[in-house]
């Protein structure tokens, strides 16, 4: 496979005890681990995405706190870049796009969270700049949103994003699929 892994804000405090738990977080963070271990052993570029609050109000990913950091399930070693960003979009206004324009590799394989968020931005955007784009499904999490007071479980605000990236934005898919793709 001629990809780049990019993992999307898989940090402390949208785990347990976090400011901003997600639901699944922690089945989510170890599918993203094993395409983390499948990624390093083949060698294959990857890139951690770390959001840093810069939002006033903000109330989570504050900067100089524990719950801004990578969880340790997923942690970058040397090597592997690391993009801090400020937006749902991995690429605004980060160096993203020319990381990736470097790694020379024509598809992204997309996992983290939340689903409805920055996963959806980037993937939408990374298919905008011309990549071909999977995303692993069951290696993102997201959370119950309320609209108009009425509470969206996490599992359809999940399936739901997941089925509008799934044309034309991305492929999507689950952790074991890619796994085989890979082998």
């Amino acid at each position: 496979m001629n990809a780049c892994l990019i993992l999307i804000d898989l940090q402390n405090d949208y785990f347990i005890g976090g400011n901003m738990e997600l639901v699944h977080i922690k089945q989510a963070a170890a599918n993203s681990q094993q395409l983390l271990e499948k990624f390093r052993s083949k060698n294959l570029p990857i890139i951690h995405i770390q959001h840093i609050s810069s939002r006033p109000g903000a109330t989570f990913f504050l900067p100089n706190t524990k719950g801004v950091e990578i969880n340790e399930m997923v942690f970058p070693i040397m090597g592997e870049k690391v993009v801090n960003k400020s937006y749902p979009n991995s690429f605004r206004e980060t160096e993203l796009l020319k990381i990736l324009k470097k790694t020379e590799k024509d598809t992204v394989v997309i996992c983290g969270a939340m689903s409805h968020m920055c996963v959806d931005a980037t993937t939408r955007a990374a298919f905008d700049y011309g990549f071909n784009c999977v995303v692993v499904e069951d290696a993102c999490a997201t959370k119950d949103l309320v609209f108009k007071e009425k509470t969206i479980k996490a599992s359809d605000v999940h399936s739901s994003f997941m089925a509008a990236l799934s044309a034309p934005y991305a492929q999507v898919i689950t952790t074991n699929e890619t796994l085989i793709n890979m082998s």
